[in-house]
């Protein structure tokens, strides 16, 4: 298996103000760009960056996009990758998958967007082998993430934070939750999607208690549905001119 080929190329561009969050995580967010910013700076002053961060909470709510959204406030590369798609049978293999990712980020001052960080957690098995080979691991990862350059970003995401290590909870300078939306702010994201639609589509039903990106591919759905039933309905009409 050929890690790099695993590395999602994103080439999607999001800004910070694309991504929906609370003033809480605006200000932590927004303060670890300005740190990276001002990096050669605060080391004028013995002060180091936050550079490695975990978001944990809710799927949907938006980790990705707010890792998105940090790269390209810095203008760095981000190389994403899905732990669930490397931890193999063979932990030793799955331990130089990741060392060769982290070595390609540091080389290319990137940020690195590990999903599904709980994977790590998940592999545990039941025979001591399977624990002393898990142990292995996560001693490898300790390590990678305590000398990862300062002048790159590591980023972490776990919808399940409570299976994760606490050996390497505590590597993060930085963590941020996500939960689900209330109802005012998913009003705001509904009214934002649909403000490119056409008016007679954007008085649609909503849904509430549910993820943006629920929301997203729900409102999306039912205005598919609406255009295409109004599409068709015109074309019955010319049939019968």
């Amino acid at each position: 298996m050929n890690i790099f080929d695993l590395i999602i190329k994103n080439k999607e561009t999001v800004a910070l103000s694309d991504v929906i969050l609370d003033k809480e995580n605006s200000a932590s967010i927004r303060q670890l760009i300005k740190e990276h910013s001002y990096a050669d700076e605060l080391a004028k002053y013995g002060l180091p960056v936050n550079n490695k961060v975990l978001l944990y909470g809710s799927s949907g709510c938006g980790k990705t996009m707010t890792a998105k959204a940090i790269a390209g406030a810095l203008g760095k590369n981000i190389l994403i990758l899905n732990l669930s798609n490397i931890v193999c049978s063979r932990i030793g293999e799955t331990s130089q998958n990741i060392q060769q990712v982290f070595d390609k980020a540091a080389k290319e001052k990137a940020v690195l967007f590990l999903d599904e960080f709980d994977q790590i957690g998940k592999t545990r098995g039941n025979g001591v082998q399977d624990v002393e080979e898990m142990r292995r691991l996560v001693n490898t990862l300790i390590q990678l993430i305590d000398y990862f350059p300062s002048y790159a970003l590591l980023i972490c995401a776990t919808n399940f934070p409570e299976i994760i290590d606490v050996a390497l909870m505590r590597r993060f300078q930085l963590r941020i939750g996500y939960e689900m939306p209330p109802t005012e702010i998913l009003d705001g994201y509904y009214d934002k999607l649909l403000a490119a639609m056409p008016e007679q589509y954007q008085d649609i039903p909503r849904k509430y208690d549910i993820s943006f990106a629920e929301a997203r591919d729900y409102a999306f759905t039912l205005v598919k549905s609406l255009l295409i039933e109004e599409l068709e309905q015109n074309k019955k009409l010319q049939q019968h001119e």
